[in-house]
């Protein structure tokens, strides 16, 4: 008689989280991205929901660029990984003619968007990252992601959130190098920026500490006064210059970013080229396409980005000044579309509420009043700080094009116009004020 084989039980395949990297097991959805999706579904519930949360050009892309799109959306080839020579000569023309630095096209990387590229040559940089505290939300996590404790160079309020010789010198002291400093201006999420005698200074240390620079560059266009200055001028053969179409045309959704290596950096370049080979291949076709339009700019292209700047500019400078009226602490912004307000003045009436902290400070705010903000903390702040970051996007910005068009001058178009055009921005700055107390 033959005897039955025993069952053996087999055992429990392991859940999914068991298999992620340590590296990535802590991490949440990008604080932006999460942000904007939480304003969205507040919205379908029925809730009036003031939406500075998220940093998004308000402004359409310019006609000419969606037109070109629109001609090249039969294309459908893979373009060389580096991106279209077209489009490259007209990005490093674009660099050439605006900023005065030594592009080529040989020099030009494509991608799509920036945010990749900046990973990728973190991916393939060997040594460590120096990220300022405030900084964009993605530098750090896309470090840790890949196994690095990035260095915070700290800033205060007293100096404007700026970086300055003798901190980076300071932040360098830990460590053997190399290093790589991701300096961003006009800055997300603080709205300042550099002047060349600040850059030359910045320069001076990174050249002393042979500190590779990427210099990103996204808001440039933006910079209020038109006065934006670039990194590799005054330090050409350690900065690469990134930018791309998300900021000054609008266009984030596009995904189109671009790096500008100096010669020196060929090697570089070189190995980010075969790195991007075997991750994204290559940046749309179709997008690439239209982008030669953005790039070659044009008078159209120029009264575009100067509606854009004085409607911006004069809209930060009103939302800095209700803000610092009723006590809180706030530099007015000089490029992008950002403020980056401290309500430390009020941290014992905070307290008595129960806020001790900028998480816990954005978070009651939503609830209370329906401003949609970012907390200091996942720009690199302590938890404990009570800062927090304001985007004042939330505006019909074709309208706002159209209307200040008719606006004789080129200044402050004033708050009748603001009032009309840019209502919500100026609503959700005074419920911020009012929540205050």
């Amino acid at each position: 008689m033959a005897v039955a084989e025993k069952t053996v039980a087999p055992e429990p395949i392991e859940s999914a989280a068991d298999h992620v990297h340590r590296n990535v097991s802590s991490l949440g959805e990008s604080a932006t991205l999460a942000i904007h999706e939480r304003s969205a579904t507040l919205v379908r519930e029925g809730r009036h929901v003031y939406r500075i949360g998220f940093g998004q050009s308000p402004f359409p892309v310019p006609e000419r660029v969606v037109e070109a799109l629109r001609r090249h959306a039969p294309r459908k080839e893979y373009l060389p990984v580096r991106g279209l020579e077209e489009l490259r000569a007209a990005v490093a023309e674009h660099h050439r003619q605006l900023d005065g630095i030594d592009a080529s096209a040989d020099g030009v990387m494509i991608g799509p968007g920036s945010k990749e590229l900046i990973f990728l040559l973190q991916l393939i940089f060997r040594g460590q990252v120096l990220i300022p505290s405030p900084s964009w939300v993605s530098y750090a996590p896309q470090a840790r992601i890949l196994g690095r404790r990035p260095v915070h160079v700290p800033t205060t309020f007293e100096d404007g959130w700026k970086v300055d010789p003798e901190r980076l010198t300071s932040a360098c002291a830990g460590g053997a190098g190399p290093w790589l400093l991701i300096l961003n201006y006009p800055n997300n999420p603080v709205g300042n920026t550099y002047s060349p005698a600040e850059l030359a200074d910045l320069a001076e240390a990174a050249r002393r500490h042979r500190i590779l620079i990427l210099a990103d560059e996204i808001y440039g266009r933006l910079h209020f006064a038109g006065g934006h200055a670039s990194m590799a001028r005054f330090y050409p053969e350690g900065t690469i210059v990134s930018s791309g179409l998300s900021k000054w045309c609008g266009a984030g959704g596009w995904r189109l970013g671009t790096f500008v290596f100096p010669r020196q950096l060929a090697a570089l370049h070189e190995v980010m080229g075969a790195v991007a080979s075997e991750t994204f291949t290559a940046a749309s076709a179709p997008i690439q396409l239209a982008a030669v339009e953005a790039f070659r700019g044009g008078d159209d292209l120029d009264r575009y980005l100067a509606g854009c700047r004085r409607i911006l500019g004069a809209l930060g400078r009103r939302s800095a000044q209700v803000l610092r009226a009723a006590g809180v602490r706030v530099h007015e912004p000089e490029g992008g579309f950002y403020i980056f307000p401290d309500f430390s003045p009020f941290a014992e009436r905070l307290a008595a509420r129960g806020i001790t902290g900028s998480p816990t400070l954005c978070e009651r705010l939503l609830a209370d009043t329906g401003v949609a903000t970012l907390p200091g903390l996942p720009f690199g702040r302590p938890t404990d700080e009570l800062t927090a970051r304001l985007c004042y996007v939330d505006f019909d910005g074709a309208r706002a094009l159209e209307e200040i068009a008719r606006v004789p001058g080129n200044g402050d178009p004033g708050n009748d116009f603001l009032e009309r055009c840019c209502g919500d921005v100026l609503r959700a700055m005074e419920r911020v004020v009012d929540w205050l107390g």
